[in-house]
């Protein structure tokens, strides 16, 4: 069984009937831990500003911080800003990094039950999306020595623009999205290697096209951890999706995901990106079977 992070107990405040599934990670905790899946769900502390401001732009952070973003910055980031949702955020940052120590650790598979929050740029927060996790996780672990190369493993079904930015031009850090061609951002940032799939791809082409790219990823960048973002909205029935992957094809591509990089030798940090519903609990689902391949794989952290 696995140690998961979770920030589900700093929700922040919402208009009604947004987009944003803010419920499900109550629900996706609750679930994880009624399955015998995990045998903690700890709350991490929040991730410091100075470590944020290894990755991120010093203005734009204290904009953040204030809450003085402009009504450009309001409109693109999609969510209102408020300190419960910074606090949050800066949680959820942290969560990612100790879901990476936890692999790093033994456990073989870290598990933050949120994070993924691949849109944020060094200057910008986009797309729901306010610190970009990957690279503050990638930043953070090697100041502690614990490693240099890193692959991220983009299954969102919106491509990874921020986390584009910021470390495809690192060149220990490589970078795979894997998304919907006409889907939001509409401008992309390259990654290392983008993987553009049509409106409407099922399981078998998406399947096939993820093993190639992971063959190429791997051999290419030989990461000592991966960073997985197990995006629920490729999703058939997604409201921002655009693809059509079963919940069964969802289960495949993390099990591959996983399988690829364990095999490799390598550990595994899963976060869970987006996904939108119109049912909550197709999210919950969606997630949940992710945290299963993740726990059938993981070993026991050793006794503190």
């Amino acid at each position: 069984m696995l140690r998961v992070w979770t920030h589900a107990d700093h929700p922040f405040p919402l208009p009604e009937r947004h987009r944003y599934p803010l419920a499900k990670y109550a629900l996706l905790r609750d679930a994880v831990l009624a399955h015998g899946l995990a045998t903690r769900a700890d709350t991490p502390a929040e991730i410091s500003w100075e470590a944020l401001l290894r990755v991120h732009d010093r203005a734009f952070l204290e904009r953040m911080r204030t809450g003085a973003l402009d009504r450009r910055e309001s409109r693109v980031l999609g969510l209102p800003w408020s300190p419960e949702l910074v606090e949050r955020a800066r949680r959820g940052t942290r969560g990612t990094l100790r879901a990476a120590r936890d692999a790093l650790d033994g456990q073989t598979i870290g598990v933050m039950l949120g994070g993924g929050t691949h849109h944020a740029g060094r200057a910008s927060a986009r797309g729901y999306c306010l610190f970009n996790d990957l690279a503050v996780t990638t930043t953070e672990l090697r100041r502690e020595g614990r490693l240099r190369r890193v692959l991220v493993v983009d299954c969102d079904v919106h491509q990874g623009d921020g986390t584009a930015e910021l470390l495809t031009p690192d060149p220990e850090a490589y970078t795979l999205s894997l998304q919907c061609e006409r889907n939001y951002p509409f401008t992309r940032i390259p990654s290392d290697l983008d993987v553009e799939l049509p409106t409407g791809t099922g399981d078998d082409l998406y399947l096939s096209s993820l093993e190639r790219a992971l063959a190429i990823a791997v051999r290419e960048s030989r990461p000592e951890i991966v960073l997985y973002l197990a995006g629920a909205d490729p999703w058939e029935g997604d409201g921002l999706g655009r693809l059509s992957l079963t919940k069964a094809g969802l289960l495949a591509r993390d099990e591959l995901v996983l399988d690829a990089a364990l095999a490799a030798g390598v550990p595994v940090v899963v976060t869970l990106a987006g996904g939108y519903p119109p049912d909550v609990h197709d999210g919950v689902e969606i997630n949940l079977a992710t945290v299963r391949a993740a726990a059938a794989r993981a070993r026991p952290l050793p006794s503190p």
